[in-house]
């Protein structure tokens, strides 16, 4: 048994809940959800994911929007969903529209809150690409607020955060400013 497995059997047994047959297994898909899923984020490297670029000859910003991801509030231990919107202006060279996906992979899933992955992926871009600017903005639902209080809640969550050559251009993407 891992530490993780051991760790989730010793949280079950400790909230007293109930020997359950349908929790035959369970520390185990507990571990590897969290090591895989929820926190898989640290085993990737955003310079790495950012180092495969090619000249850029078009000088168009590229936006990217509804990109989904979730990430787990480090002040609760649950998940947060919603979705990611980048911007970024070049400065002189592109990367694949996946890269941009898998950047938001590997930053969010990890212990997070929405505002510091806001300003990470804006961060990234700007250091790692050489972005001329880079804008972001994220919307999600978060456990941590709808499970706790009045239900049910609907409310999400707005994170806007815009560096270099695109802070306050409003027209990249609609509703960031910095």
């Amino acid at each position: 048994m891992t530490p993780v497995e051991a760790a989730v059997e010793a949280l079950l047994a400790a909230l007293d809940v109930p020997d359950d047959p349908e929790l035959a297994g369970t520390p185990g898909r507990v571990a590897k959800l969290w090591r895989e899923t929820l926190l898989g984020g640290y085993d990737r490297d955003p310079a790495a994911i950012l180092a495969d670029g090619i000249p850029d000859t078009s000088g168009a910003i590229v936006t990217l929007t509804r990109i989904p991801f979730h990430c787990v509030c480090p002040h609760h231990l649950v998940p947060a969903i919603g979705e990611v919107h980048l911007a970024y202006e070049p400065g002189g060279v592109v990367i694949g529209l996946g890269a941009l996906e898998e950047l938001v992979c590997a930053l969010s899933r990890r212990l997070v809150l929405q505002e510091r992955l806001t300003r990470d992926l804006v961060d990234a871009l700007m250091t790692h690409l050489g972005a001329r600017g880079a804008a972001c903005a994220i919307e999600a639902s978060h456990l941590c607020l709808i499970l706790r209080g009045r239900e049910p809640r609907a409310a999400r969550v707005h994170t806007r955060h815009a560096a270099g050559s695109l802070v306050g251009r409003s027209d990249v993407l609609p509703g960031v400013q910095a």
